[in-house]
């Protein structure tokens, strides 16, 4: 006698299935999905399992549900990596702050992997909208104001820059994961804040000059101040 599939290894199985037929049908986000009762039919499955299916991959964002209207392909956000990195990051603050180490490190990397890509982009191209940026955090930075407001929209727009969606939502997801554990921290002094918003206005000059090896250095010195930080506390 063949045993029946326990629910959550056939609404798995579904899920698995819905994610194939989006791609197969490709499907983009904000395309209607099939009927509930068309992707049993289809998938030959139960329609509890369905439900269930389309349950686990809204909450990841594949999916999204319009009450009385049907399914969608959803908008494929980092929501759901963000929401879980910034819990962790912050359940874990009280071991020596090392998940934010982490997520600091993995920001750096890319910040640097992108180097060569970042100067061939923006060299010879002035910035105004960046350039101002930078003169924000400077003025802050004097008066003893942190400015992750301005931190974020320079990273962002330099990203724009490079036509790497995937990138930005990459760099934004650990951004707010940083910030979400900022709280965990001892706030910065003025001589780390001024540090930082100068490395700002160095990586930008050498973007712009073409110089490689010289935005490297800039990132190295932005990044310096933080780790700093979080190696003390």
């Amino acid at each position: 006698m063949v045993k029946p599939k326990k629910p959550h290894i056939e609404s798995a199985n579904a899920a698995e299935q819905i994610k194939s037929l989006i791609l197969s049908q490709g499907l983009h986000p904000g395309d209607p999905l099939p009927a509930e009762s068309e992707l049993c039919q289809t998938l030959g499955i139960s329609r509890s399992s369905v439900r269930e299916a389309l349950k686990h991959l809204e909450a990841l964002d594949i999916v999204q549900i319009r009450r009385g209207v049907g399914g969608f392909v959803g908008p494929l956000s980092m929501s759901a990596l963000v929401e879980t990195l910034a819990f962790k990051t912050i359940l874990l603050a009280g071991n020596d702050l090392q998940a934010l180490r982490e997520v600091v490190a993995v920001r750096r990397y890319l910040d640097m992997g992108l180097a060569e890509q970042t100067c061939k982009a923006l060299k010879g191209n002035p910035q105004p909208g960046l350039e101002t940026l930078v003169q924000l955090m400077v003025d802050k930075a004097a008066a003893g104001k942190t400015f992750p407001e301005e931190d974020f929209a320079f990273h962002d727009g330099m990203l724009a820059l490079l036509g790497n969606d995937l990138v930005r939502q990459l760099v934004a997801a650990f951004w707010r994961v940083h910030v979400a554990a900022i709280p965990s921290m001892a706030p910065p002094s003025v001589e780390s804040l001024t540090e930082t918003a100068a490395a700002h206005s160095e990586m930008l000059t050498a973007a712009i000059n073409g110089d490689v090896e010289a935005y490297l250095r800039a990132v190295t010195k932005h990044y310096a101040p933080v780790f700093s930080a979080l190696n003390l506390a």
